[in-house]
């Protein structure tokens, strides 16, 4: 079993940064995707970033030029820096990993969640 604890959210002004952590634990497992999600209120559940055991990163249009996505294997940790924020950057933001168990069987965790808030 894997866990997956976010941490890192809070209160910023817009223009502002911050930096989300996920860290997992557990043992014997191969990561594939590492991603994140956010979900505003009264909105669906969006694709932020990601990046995969190959090192392969990708973005929604809407985050690119101003979040980083970024891995430390050793520690089994993903970050989200994410800086220049906005007010539509407000949202719960969710850790999702994609991995191989010991067993090679395939299984998708989520973490649950750290608010980020944007004030204009």
């Amino acid at each position: 079993q894997v866990q997956l604890v976010e941490s890192g959210g809070g209160l910023v002004q817009a223009g502002g940064s911050l930096r989300l952590s996920c860290a997992a634990s557990g043992s014997g497992f191969r990561f594939i995707h590492m991603r994140w999600y956010r979900q505003a209120p009264g909105k669906q559940r969006e694709f932020v970033a990601s990046i995969s055991n190959s090192g392969s990163i990708n973005y929604a249009d809407s985050v690119k030029g101003r979040f980083t996505i970024s891995r430390d294997n050793a520690k089994i940790l993903v970050i989200l820096q994410m800086n220049s924020l906005k007010p539509e950057d407000t949202a719960d933001y969710y850790c999702n990993a994609q991995l191989f168990d010991t067993w090679s069987r395939f299984h998708d965790y989520w973490g649950q969640g750290t608010q980020v808030t944007v004030s204009s």
